[in-house]
C-alpha cells in the first residue's frame, strides 16, 4: 500500500512534510528509556521518524488496511494496535508508563482523545500532537479570550501547554481546509490548583461554559447547581457571580470548586 486513499470516514489526512515531521520528533525530546504511543498513524510517515529513534511504538491505528500495512512492516520495536482508540480501555493499552504521546490526530476526535489523557495523564510524560489551529487556539488560550474554554482550562491545569508550530494545510494529503499546529503538553510538577474533587472540577467548568453570554452563576443554575449553595460559595471565593466564564483564572475555578465541594460533599 504505497498510496493509500484517505477515508473520509476516518477524518484522513495524511501528514507528508519532512520539516514538520522533524520539528515534531524534536519537540518530543525523546530519550533512550522513552515508550512511544502514536495515535492515527495513517500510511506511517511520523511512525518511520519514531522508529529511526530506536525506542518501542506503540501505533493505534482504526484502518484495519493501514495497520495491516504496518504490521507488515515486521519491525521489532512496532506493535500495532487495531481499532477506535476511544473504545479501548486504556488502563490495558497503557501497561508500561509512562508513555510520550506523539500523533497527527483525526481532528474529528482530538477534543474527546484529550479528555481520555486527562482521565490518563499519569501515564504520560510528554504530548507532542497536532490539532486544527482552532483548536490549537483554544488549548492555549487564557481567561479573556474569546477562545478560552473547557478544554483550556482542563488541560492547562494539569499540563504547560505550548506551540511548536503552525502548520499550511499543503503539509497534508488531501490537504485540509483550515490550518493546522504542533502544540507541546508538558505535565506540571504540581497542578495550578489543588482540586480536592475532580469530578466536581470537571463539572462545574463544563458548566460554567455551558451557555457562554450568560453569567456563571445562571449558567451553573441551569447545569442543576443550588442557588443557596452556588451564593454561600461566591460569597466565600469573593467571586463576583455575575462574571462569566471566559473572565475566571483556573485558580478561580479551583477555589469555587472547592468551596463547593466542601459544602456539598461528595454528593454533587
Amino acid at each position: 500500500m504505497s498510496n493509500p486513499r484517505p477515508r473520509k470516514r476516518f477524518g484522513q489526512n495524511f501528514l507528508h512534510d519532512q520539516h514538520v515531521l522533524d520539528r515534531i520528533v524534536a519537540a518530543a525530546e525523546l530519550q533512550e528509556t522513552d515508550r512511544v504511543i502514536e495515535i492515527g498513524p495513517g500510511p506511517g510517515a511520523l511512525t518511520t521518524r519514531l522508529l529511526a529513534t530506536g525506542l518501542p511504538v506503540l501505533a493505534v491505528e482504526i484502518d484495519r488496511d493501514l495497520a495491516k500495512a504496518l504490521e507488515e512492516r515486521n519491525e521489532a520495536n512496532l506493535k500495532v494496535k487495531t481499532g477506535d482508540v476511544l473504545r479501548f480501555d486504556w488502563s490495558e493499552l497503557l501497561t508500561q508508563p509512562p508513555y510520550k504521546l506523539i500523533a497527527n490526530l483525526p481532528y474529528n476526535i482530538s477534543s474527546q482523545i484529550l479528555f481520555k489523557v486527562l482521565e490518563h495523564r499519569y501515564a504520560f510524560s510528554c504530548l507532542v500532537l497536532m490539532f486544527q489551529k482552532e483548536v490549537g487556539e483554544r488549548l492555549v488560550a487564557t481567561e479573556g479570550s474569546r477562545n478560552y474554554g473547557i478544554l483550556s482550562v482542563l488541560m492547562q491545569t494539569w499540563f504547560h501547554v505550548e506551540r511548536v508550530i503552525k502548520v499550511p494545510p499543503g503539509a497534508f494529503f488531501p490537504p485540509p481546509k483550515v490550518d493546522s499546529v504542533v502544540l507541546r503538553m508538558t505535565p506540571l510538577s504540581k497542578p495550578r490548583v489543588d482540586v480536592q474533587n475532580e469530578a466536581l472540577y470537571r463539572k462545574l467548568v463544563k458548566s460554567a461554559f455551558a451557555q457562554r453570554r450568560k453569567t456563571v452563576r445562571n449558567s451553573l443554575l441551569g447545569s442543576g447547581w443550588q442557588a443557596e449553595q452556588l451564593d454561600q460559595a461566591f460569597a466565600a471565593t469573593e467571586i463576583d457571580p455575575g462574571r462569566r466564564g471566559e473572565t475566571f483564572t483556573i485558580e478561580e475555578f479551583g477555589a469555587l470548586a472547592n468551596l463547593l465541594y466542601s459544602i456539598n460533599g461528595e454528593n454533587d
